[in-house]
Order: C-alpha cells, then sequence, then structure tokens
C-alpha cells in the first residue's frame, strides 16, 4: 500500500478539489435518499389520510419531495463537473510530473525501456490512476458517511431495524469489495503488463513493416499481437464478468435487507410502534441506501490496476540518474577549450571498456576528429561530455572546470549538436527550428537557414517555413533533415559543437553540400568531429583514432601513421563505391 501514500502526496495540491467533489457527492446521495423515502411516505400517507376522509397538510412534505429532487439534480451536475475538473488537472498535473522524472533519466536509464511501454505508462498507466480518485477514494468517503447517518436513522426508530440494514451494507460494502479487490488484483496487474507489451509489439510491426514483409515475418509479429490482444481480452472479459456478478450481489443484498426490514417492522406496525406510511418509507429508504456502497465492488476490482500502474510509473520515477547532479550552481566557463584527461568508461553488463584511458585536449576555437570503425567508442565520448554518463575514472574539463560541477542543462546550453540521426518532430519546419532559440526572429531564423544551404529549397515549398515535416521528418530526404540540423545549431549559437557522423548515409553531392554548411557553422566553434569516413578531415586541426575504446594514434593529420592510413583505406574504398 505505499504506492497509495506516494499518490495521496501527489494529491495534495488538488485535495481541495477533492473534498469538494466528494461533498457534492454525499449531498445528492442523501437528497436521492431522502426523495425516495419522502416520497414513499407522502403517497402512503395520501392514500391512508383519503381512505380514512381526513385531511393533512401535504405541503410541507411536497416541498420535501421537490427540493430534494433539486438538489439531487443540481448536486449531480455539481459533482460531475468538480470530480471531472480535479480528474483533469490531476492527470496532467501527474503527466507532466512523470516527464519532468523521466527527462534526467534519459538517454541512459531508458535504453531497456521500449518506446512502446514508456507511452504506455505515460498515457495508460496514469489515465488508471484516477480511478483511485473518482472509483475508490470518493466511493468509500461517500459510503462511510452515508451508512453513520443512515444506521442513526433507522435507529431512531428501532435498534433491530438499524442493525439488519447495518449487516447487509457492510456485507455489500465491505465484504463483496474484498472478494472483488482479491479476483481482480492479478488481472489488473497483468493488464498493465500486456498493454504495455501491446503498444510496443505494434509500434515494432508499424515501424518494422518493410522488414517484416520483405523477411516473411509479417504473419509472425500479427500472431504475437493477436496473442497479446486475446490475453488482455481474456482478463477485461474476467474482470467484466466480476463485475456483473457483484453487482447482482448488490441487488440481493438490497433485496435481503428490504425482506428482514419488512419480517422486522410489521410486528411493530401490529403493536402500534409504526405507523403505516412509515413501513413504506423505510423500505424504499432500504432500497436507496444500497446506492451508496453499489460501486464499491467495482472500485476495488480496479484498484489492482490503478496499483499496478502506480508501481509501474514509480518504478521509472525511483530510478536514479546515471548522474547525478551537483548541489552547488553551476560553473560560468570563460573560455571553452575541451580537455578528456585518463578518461575510462564501461557500460553497465558490458564485457570490456567502451573507453580506456584516452587524453585529447581542443583548445578554445579548434577543431578536432575522433575516428574509429563502429564500436570504438566514439560515441561513448560524446555520450560522457554531454552528460549522459559520468566516466568511472578521469575527467572531462570545459574551460578548466569538471563537466561534473555543471548541472546537465546549464552544461548543455553551452553544446550545440549535429548528429547522424537527426530527430525532426512532427511539426513544422519553423517549430522545429525554434526548438534551439524560442525567441528566433524570421530573419535569424532564415539567415541560419541560408548558411545551411538549406533556405532556397524551404523557400519554393508552397507553406514555406510553415511546412509540415511529417513524423521524424519523413517528408524530407536525409540531407535535407541535416542541413534543418545545422540550422538549428546555428540558431542556438553554442560555443561548442559536436559533429556525431553528419555526412552518414549521404550521397556524394548532398555530402559536398552539408560539408560547406557545416564548415561555416564550425567557424569560430571549438568542434569536436566523430566519424568513420574520410570526409571533413582536412578541415581538422588533429584527429584521435580510437581502436575498441583505446587510443591509437593521435596528432595532425599529416603525421597518422602509414598503417592508420592503411586502415583507412577501406572507408575510403566504401566511400567511393557510394
Amino acid at each position: 500500500m505505499n504506492e497509495l501514500h506516494r499518490l495521496w502526496q501527489l494529491f495534495k495540491p488538488y485535495r481541495t478539489w477533492m473534498l469538494v467533489g466528494t461533498l457534492a457527492a454525499i449531498l445528492t446521495l442523501l437528497a436521492n435518499v431522502t426523495l425516495m423515502a419522502a416520497a414513499g411516505w407522502f403517497l402512503t400517507a395520501m392514500a391512508t389520510a383519503g381512505a380514512a376522509g381526513v385531511a393533512m397538510n401535504y405541503f410541507t412534505p411536497a416541498a420535501m419531495i421537490r427540493g430534494s429532487a433539486m438538489i439531487r439534480t443540481a448536486g449531480r451536475y455539481g459533482e460531475r463537473l468538480v470530480n471531472h475538473e480535479a480528474t483533469f488537472r490531476l492527470i496532467a498535473s501527474l503527466r507532466v510530473w512523470f516527464y519532468q522524472h523521466l527527462e534526467p533519466l534519459a538517454p541512459a536509464r531508458l535504453q531497456q525501456y521500449h518506446s512502446g511501454d514508456l507511452l504506455s505508462r505515460i498515457r495508460a498507466d496514469i489515465d488508471a490512476l484516477d480511478n483511485l480518485y473518482v472509483r475508490v477514494l470518493v466511493p468509500v468517503a461517500v459510503a462511510n458517511v452515508s451508512i453513520l447517518l443512515f444506521t442513526v436513522f433507522l435507529l431512531l426508530y428501532h435498534p433491530l431495524l438499524a442493525l439488519s440494514s447495518l449487516t447487509f451494507l457492510v456485507l455489500a460494502g465491505v465484504g463483496l469489495p474484498i472478494w472483488s479487490q482479491a479476483r481482480g488484483l492479478a488481472p489488473g496487474r497483468r493488464i498493465a503488463e500486456d498493454e504495455g507489451a501491446l503498444r510496443a509489439a505494434v509500434i515494432d510491426g508499424v515501424q518494422g513493416m518493410a522488414e517484416l514483409t520483405l523477411y516473411g515475418a509479417a504473419e509472425r509479429q500479427a500472431q504475437r499481437i493477436d496473442t497479446l490482444s486475446r490475453r488482455l481480452i481474456a482478463d477485461q472479459t474476467r474482470l467484466s464478468s466480476d463485475h456483473g456478478l457483484t453487482q447482482a450481489a448488490v441487488g440481493l443484498c438490497a433485496s435481503l435487507s428490504l425482506w428482514v426490514l419488512l419480517w422486522i417492522a410489521i410486528p411493530l406496525i401490529d403493536d402500534g410502534r409504526l405507523m403505516p406510511p412509515q413501513l413504506a418509507m423505510l423500505a424504499l429508504f432500504t432500497l436507496a441506501s444500497f446506492e451508496a456502497v453499489a460501486p464499491l465492488p467495482q472500485a476495488f476490482q480496479m484498484l489492482g490496476r490503478t496499483l499496478a500502474a502506480a508501481h509501474r510509473l514509480f518504478a521509472i520515477v525511483d530510478t536514479e540518474p546515471a548522474v547525478a547532479e551537483p548541489g552547488t550552481p553551476s560553473p560560468r566557463p570563460k573560455r571553452f577549450d575541451i580537455e578528456f584527461t585518463n578518461l575510462s568508461f564501461t557500460y553497465p553488463d558490458a564485457p570490456r571498456p567502451a573507453l580506456s584511458d584516452i587524453r585529447l585536449q581542443v583548445p578554445e576555437g579548434t577543431r578536432a576528429a575522433v575516428i574509429g570503425a563502429t564500436g570504438s567508442g566514439k560515441s561513448t565520448l560524446f555520450n560522457l561530455l554531454l552528460r549522459f554518463w559520468a566516466p568511472d575514472s578521469g575527467s572531462i574539463r570545459i574551460g578548466g572546470h569538471d563537466i561534473l560541477d555543471f548541472h546537465g542543462d546549464d552544461l548543455r546550453r553551452y553544446i550545440a549538436v549535429v548528429s547522424q540521426h537527426t530527430h525532426l518532430f512532427d511539426a513544422t519546419i519553423r517549430e522545429n527550428l525554434l526548438l534551439a532559440n524560442p525567441e528566433a526572429s524570421q530573419g535569424a531564423i532564415e539567415a541560419a537557414c541560408r548558411v545551411a544551404q538549406i533556405h532556397d529549397f524551404i523557400a519554393e515549398l508552397p507553406e514555406g517555413y510553415d511546412t509540415w515535416v511529417g513524423e521524424t521528418g519523413v517528408r524530407l530526404s536525409g540531407g535535407q533533415g541535416r542541413r534543418i540540423a545545422v540550422a538549428r545549431a546555428l540558431l542556438k549559437d553554442a560555443p561548442i559543437l559536436l559533429l556525431d557522423e553528419p555526412t552518414e548515409g549521404l550521397d556524394a553531392a548532398t555530402e559536398r553540400d552539408l560539408m560547406r554548411a557545416l564548415d561555416k557553422l564550425m567557424a569560430g566553434r571549438t568542434v569536436l568531429l566523430i566519424t568513420h569516413r574520410p570526409a571533413g578531415l582536412d578541415w581538422v586541426d588533429q584527429v584521435l583514432v580510437l581502436d575498441q575504446g583505446r587510443e591509437l594514434a593521435r596528432g595532425d593529420v599529416s603525421v597518422i601513421p602509414t598503417a592508420m592510413q592503411a586502415a583507412l583505406l577501406p572507408l575510403r574504398t566504401e566511400v567511393g563505391a557510394v
């Protein structure tokens, strides 16, 4: 139940809304029960008075009935209004809360999670948490208050009436929910897990449709999705069946309570301790009172799903970031040279170090390239520099300050990145560019795009900078996407520039145009380029050659050993073939 306590703490800003919604629900229920009971008494009393030929005051009970009906209608509307407002506010804040905890974990701690699973947690699991407020907390509070008031009311007529009603209310409001929770705990957990797995499988199937079709694996993927769907449907069917049984059981408890009440009350009428109109009032009162406990079995049935969703969210929220934030303000460097000193790092559970004893100094305003085959540790060097991971030993300094003394966001303000995997959001070209500088003017945007040699292309589009690029920039070519990334880096105007395989996968003409744009982007900045291609090496001041995480050679391009030149020959041959 630790999850319930933690969720209650998250609900703190909205407890006033929750209290008002709960009071509105209690008022609505009491008005409904009063309406039923008063109507039963009034109709019977009027019939009795008419049969006896005596007059009675019907204005007061009629006003009570009309007032109860009006209060019930207004209360139900107010309850829905307040509870929905509280729920929407709560869900919105929970999504922001979860994202704020998710962001420091990227990318290091999120590598073990599928994007579809994360989507399921931030959407379905957070949506499931509204069950705790709307379907658990409010019904439980309403039931407790109402049962107490109903019992006190019946005590005014006879203790046995109160005891019999309380017995069946407890059976329906406590016994059935306990049974329902026990039955729903395991299916609820499976539903939370299977929803995440199903989303991951569907996303994999859609994104990898070409490969699945090419290798004849589409049917296997469809079978996997079908298996997950059937498991999900089976658990949902079981919960629906149990819900039907519990609702029938609540109805049975209400009927039994009515029969017992009649068995106790009829002799009281014979004794003259109860009047006939009061019997009708108590009968309808008893039936209406079970509205207080009717939602509880389903509420506790859904509790398993809610707790499983909370557990999945807290499992990520409680994950420690790969790099802890310092407890002091970030330093403010006055220069932007980069220094790697005896840097070593090993990924968790990796068989060998990704980097071992790496040393490199990049003076401010100069350019350095890190080259090597795939898996040699080039990207790891960038991940460490960006503070996505912390080195096992050694240090990285910018302007003489250890990067671990910087807060992550503060450090990354000084760094612009152009990657081989340029991510363009499903938005307009303008919105993608403004990620780097939300305050940039149209003139600054166009100037950056001219330097990146992409402005003329954008200007020819029917919607210009307001052109929608599609998911991951699918409506643009690879070279166009890279040049937009260059323009975005220009808009950021950071003193340090990281280029991660910027020409990978491009044809020779596009590569040449992009390198010209990058040459303008690199002017005056401290540049670190990683590549396994020779493009751009003529423009750098020094080269670091890596091989399986170790330094193989370092220095000016002209002093790279002949053996290293031979090692690069296959790469040059590959580029020529492309």
